[in-house]
């Protein structure tokens, strides 16, 4: 599932607009924060409440990080939290200061999001002699908004595994690209490897390489462009690679503009159109040697006259190659997506976008 944060310091009817934009591309899911100032819980009250009815009015998921300072702001206690879903909420993030007991309670009643930093073994263990209620639960990492506090992936990957050998599924944060959340703008990621990465190849590197249930943009808002990416990608189901174009054959350029396939015999080296040999390119061009350049990371070549029964297959370069009079360079993957390259396995589908 992938969702979005909004936050309840800024007006909800500022946010809307996008909240509805997004929910359009597939986005399922809003996390909310309710460490509410002490001088106006009534103005976050009101704010929740616009905020739940739109997640309602679109079947979307809505959690709230809450504290108990928080609760007794909003006049609730843990007996009486379910209460919430009544104002569009489905969940409940909880942490530090709330009562193993009462948590276990929860879990009954509404979904409860554990702190996945902070869970253990013999704390998960408390809560089950509570009668935790585990298939309710889910593990959410936190954000680092200060660069290099980020979590490690190596032991970020083994407390997720460990998560879902209990049965919890997990979720983390990626960051945003267009209006970032201070004080320090430097994104919102749970891994300090995405930090700098576009906010589609933090996602995409989650659910391929480390198997995340739930994806959420920490930020405020993504870019168009990225956007784009994931509409593609729920909607359509292939990854848009973004390229600058080497060449003005519009024959080629309209062909890599529709939907092509990596063979499912994944080369190491490169990305291979099974369409470009199958029924794209072959025989119908000269394709004489053009641009038989070195190619880099990113390239993206075709296969000219002088490769005999191999002219017209069209690649994307995965390593740094040597050029080859044989292989015409023909665009090349701009920087922000050449991470997806190595995470293309054997019948991912994509398509690239010319910018």
């Amino acid at each position: 599932m992938l969702g979005l944060s909004v936050y309840l310091s800024e007006p909800i009817e500022n946010q809307r607009e996008y909240i509805l934009k997004v929910a359009e591309k597939g986005f399922r899911s809003i996390f909310t924060s309710l460490h509410i100032p002490e001088d106006n819980p009534s103005v976050y009250e009101e704010r929740l409440k616009e905020l739940g009815r739109i997640a309602k009015s679109k079947g979307l998921e809505l959690v709230a990080d809450i504290s108990p300072k928080s609760m007794d702001y909003l006049g609730y206690t843990w007996d009486s939290a379910p209460e919430l879903l009544d104002w569009g909420l489905t969940g409940l993030r909880v942490d530090y200061g709330i009562k193993e007991e009462d948590i276990a309670a929860l879990s009954k009643k509404m979904k409860v999001a554990l702190n996945a930093s902070t869970i253990t073994q013999k704390s998960l263990a408390r809560l089950k002699s509570f009668g935790l209620k585990i298939d309710a639960v889910e593990a959410w990492h936190n954000y680092y908004p200060r660069p290099e506090t980020g979590l490690d992936r190596k032991e970020f990957r083994k407390k997720n595994q460990w998560l879902k050998s209990e049965g919890i599924k997990t979720m983390a944060f990626i960051p945003g690209d267009k209006k970032l959340r201070g004080p320090l703008y430097m994104g919102l990621p749970t891994l300090e490897d995405h930090r700098y990465q576009s906010p589609f190849s933090a996602f995409y590197d989650f659910i391929i390489n480390e198997e995340i249930d739930k994806v959420l943009v920490g930020d405020f808002e993504l870019s168009e462009k990225s956007l784009d990416q994931f509409q593609k990608y729920n909607e359509e189901g292939y990854l848009l690679l973004r390229a600058k174009a080497y060449t003005v054959d519009k024959k080629i350029l309209q062909f890599l503009e529709s939907v092509q396939t990596n063979r499912w015999d994944s080369a190491r080296d490169c990305i291979r159109s099974m369409e470009s040999r199958e029924y794209g390119l072959v025989g119908t061009e000269s394709l004489d040697p053009f641009n038989t350049i070195e190619r880099e990371i990113g390239s993206i070549t075709i296969d000219n006259l002088h490769y005999g029964r191999y002219k017209g297959e069209i690649q994307i370069t995965k390593r740094h190659l040597k050029a080859d009079e044989k292989v015409n360079v023909i665009g090349k993957i701009i920087p922000e997506d050449l991470l997806l390259l190595p995470l293309i396995k054997g019948g991912t589908n994509f398509k690239i976008q010319w910018l």
